[in-house]
C-alpha cells in the first residue's frame, strides 16, 4: 500500500451529474443506466447536493411489481424535483486528501460516497466500493 496515496488514484471520473431542476425520472434513468447509487448535483460544476438511489426508493413503490405501482412511481416522481429530495450541505474531499483520510471519513459518517473537488470544482467521486476494490488489489 502506498502511504499517503491521494484519493485521485481511486476516484471515479468522469462523474455522472444532475442539476437541481432535473426530474426524478432522469435520476432514476441514470442510476439504472450507469449502475450507480450516488449522483452529485451541480451548478456550474460546483457541487450543491447529492442524490442517492436510496433517496428515490424512499419516494417510490419499488417493492411492488405490477404496472399500477410503476404508474404510481411516475406520478410521485413528477411531483418533485431533484432540489427537493437531494441532500444539501455536502461533505466533500480534495484531490490531495489521502485514501486513508477519505476511508476514515466514510467509516465515521453515515454516507457511502464523497464528491472529490479541486478548487471548488467537482472532479470525481469516491465510494465505499472504490475503497473496497482498492483494498482487494493490495492482497
Amino acid at each position: 500500500m502506498i502511504k499517503k496515496a491521494p484519493i485521485s488514484m481511486i476516484m471515479t471520473t468522469p462523474v455522472i451529474t444532475l442539476k437541481k431542476n432535473d426530474s426524478l425520472e432522469k435520476a432514476e434513468y441514470l442510476f439504472k443506466k450507469h449502475h450507480i447509487r450516488h449522483i452529485p448535483v451541480v451548478e456550474n460544476n460546483v457541487i450543491v447536493g447529492m442524490l442517492s438511489q436510496t433517496d428515490l426508493l424512499r419516494l417510490s413503490f419499488a417493492d411492488f411489481s405490477d404496472d399500477i405501482e410503476e404508474n404510481a412511481d411516475a406520478l410521485v416522481f413528477n411531483m418533485f424535483k431533484i432540489k427537493q429530495i437531494m441532500k444539501s450541505n455536502i461533505v466533500s474531499v480534495s484531490v490531495s486528501n489521502s485514501i486513508k483520510e477519505v476511508a476514515e471519513i466514510l467509516a465515521t459518517k453515515e454516507f457511502h460516497a464523497l464528491p472529490v473537488v479541486d478548487n471548488n470544482k467537482l472532479v470525481g467521486i469516491v465510494t465505499t466500493t472504490d475503497l473496497i476494490k482498492y483494498l482487494l488489489k493490495q492482497f
